[in-house]
């Protein structure tokens, strides 16, 4: 593939980022929304107001406008994605696109009936060696966008992450008392399982999640076998090295 960078802290960089908008047209990280598109119905109404954090130019904003979703926001903080899918959707009234940090978001509180991301936390964490030492840096990056995707959520809306990270690794950074939400997922794909996290505003923490938020690392369970490894359809290198 003609846009892996060197190395995987690129994916962290801005500049590597609007290099490849420059010129690729379209990547689909975890498959389109065809492939959990059944989950996705359970979760997201039709008339819900939806936030898409790092559009990217994958064709999910694009495919959920011509299944009926109509309220898309979408944010990257690639000034040039924003530039070419803006351009690209122009003809969709009701959708709109913004250059931001998902760090700071720069919408009201309980803006949104549904926030969505696929892929974007895991790009994040492109530097994490081990899932059972997320490094300081990234663990406070991480909370901040949790943080500012609670704060933007409408009580009783949903935040959907979709990830190659299993529950064993990826709840433990979802599962805070703070966030006031609960926690709950889904999966699908074949031969390589994917995972659809669904957090509720305003509901509590399952017991056994709660108990996540307190639970030091080195006294957990022993991690599950790895599932599978790289599925044909994503070749980024990034998703084969690290396992959060």
């Amino acid at each position: 593939m003609d846009y892996l960078p060197d190395d995987n802290s690129r994916y962290k960089d801005v500049t590597y980022w609007d290099e490849r908008y420059t010129t690729e047209q379209c990547y689909d990280w975890l498959g389109t929304v065809s492939k959990f598109q059944h989950l996705l119905e359970k979760f997201v109404k039709k008339e819900d107001s939806i936030l898409i954090l790092g559009c990217g130019n994958s064709s999910m904003s694009g495919d959920m406008y011509s299944a009926g979703y109509r309220s898309i926001t979408n944010i990257d903080y690639s000034s040039v994605c924003i530039k070419t899918m803006s351009a690209r959707y122009n003809h969709c009234p009701g959708m709109t696109w913004h250059q931001m940090d998902v760090r700071q978001l720069s919408f009201p509180d309980a803006s949104f009936d549904v926030i969505l991301e696929k892929a974007t936390l895991d790009a994040i964490m492109v530097d994490e060696k081990t899932p059972w030492e997320v490094s300081p840096q990234t663990a406070c990056f991480i909370h901040k966008a949790l943080t500012e995707i609670s704060r933007c959520l409408k009580p009783g809306g949903r935040f959907v992450s979709v990830t190659f990270a299993q529950p064993f690794f990826r709840k433990r950074l979802y599962a805070r008392t703070e966030y006031k939400w609960s926690i709950k997922h889904h999966s699908y794909g074949e031969g390589f399982e994917y995972f659809v996290y669904v957090m509720t505003k305003g509901e509590k923490l399952s017991p056994e999640d709660a108990a996540l938020e307190k639970k030091p690392l080195k006294d957990t369970e022993s991690p599950p076998t790895r599932i599978a490894s790289i599925s044909n359809e994503d070749k980024e290198d990034f998703l084969s090295n690290i396992d959060l």
